[in-house]
């Protein structure tokens, strides 16, 4: 009967969608796991045994008040660090929308380099899936609809190269013994309250201007040129990031409040606002090895 072929013809079209959907959430679920996984092998090599604070003594003075405010006398380098975030982001400074996130994020200092995972939400109970990563100098982005289906992606073309490097070395706040210099980072004084940190890879070389408050914390970070992708195409734009509501935890002391934005004709439109819910170091490894 006529109904009963087009109830039919429904089912299988609906259970097509479902399997491919279904397939897709796999394929990019285990994207995810192996770029946590090479974040993680690449993190493999020897770390020093704990921070020289009589080293620090050699820093700029706002760079050593900073690490002497943040770490504890004893303090273990990290090798990985699992960060558990809410907030919103907007695909660009046009835009009006601002959208809600959830991210998990790993930074692991040996490697140079972070995986963030993020879910955004959108109406009608849609969602996208955001994995950018950085990994000894190699810039990922992919993004998917519904965690299951492409829409954009790209891999290690120099832009997104430096892009990359550039958000680590900011969001290294968050795990700081990757700023030290035995991480690879070298400082240059400023004045009495800021610095320029620079980190190279390969043939790779960002900086970031690093300002600190009285007490040491680091309440913001500029370049004047770091790349933003704008109607298909990169350029070179100032980028600011900011930091607030410093907390211990593991005795270590780290912003739980972060923006980061584009400045545009002599504006500063932020793009993401972010909340630390959670940070683990290094009680993540097992994590990691089995997600």
């Amino acid at each position: 009967m006529p109904g009963q072929a087009a109830l039919i013809t429904g089912v299988i079209i609906v259970a097509a969608i479902a399997a491919v959907a279904g397939a897709g959430w796999l394929y990019e679920h285990a994207r995810g796991r192996a770029l946590q996984k090479a974040l993680l092998a690449s993190a493999a090599s020897p770390l020093p045994e704990t921070v020289d604070f009589a080293a620090l003594e050699k820093l700029p003075p706002p760079v050593a008040r900073y690490f002497s405010h943040v770490l504890p006398q004893g303090q273990r380098f990290i090798r990985i660090a699992a960060i558990y975030q809410s907030g919103i982001l907007r695909t660009g400074a046009g835009s009006n929308k601002w959208f809600p996130f959830t991210a998990r994020q790993y930074i692991a200092p040996m490697a140079k380099g972070f995986v963030w995972n993020a879910r955004v939400k959108l109406p009608f109970g849609a969602h996208i899936r955001i994995l950018d990563s950085c990994i000894a100098g190699t810039g990922s982005g992919r993004i998917s609809l519904l965690s299951a289906f492409p829409i954009a992606a790209e891999t290690g073309t120099p832009e997104l190269n430096l892009g990359t490097l550039h958000r680590y070395l900011a969001e290294a706040v968050w795990c700081p013994t990757a700023l030290l210099p035995q991480s690879g980072v070298a400082w240059a004084a400023i004045d009495e309250q800021s610095a320029l940190a620079t980190l190279r890879i390969h043939d790779l070389s960002v900086s970031l201007e690093f300002r600190f408050n009285q007490m040491g914390e680091v309440t913001s970070i500029f370049t004047p040129g770091r790349f933003a992708r704008i109607d298909g195409k990169y350029q070179q734009l100032p980028w600011e990031g900011r930091f607030a509501d410093y907390q211990l935890v593991s005795g270590i002391r780290v912003p739980r409040q972060g923006e980061a934005g584009w400045h545009i004709d002599g504006a500063l439109e932020m793009v993401w606002k972010g909340e630390i819910v959670a940070i683990q170091y290094d009680a993540a490894i097992a994590e990691v090895k089995e997600s």
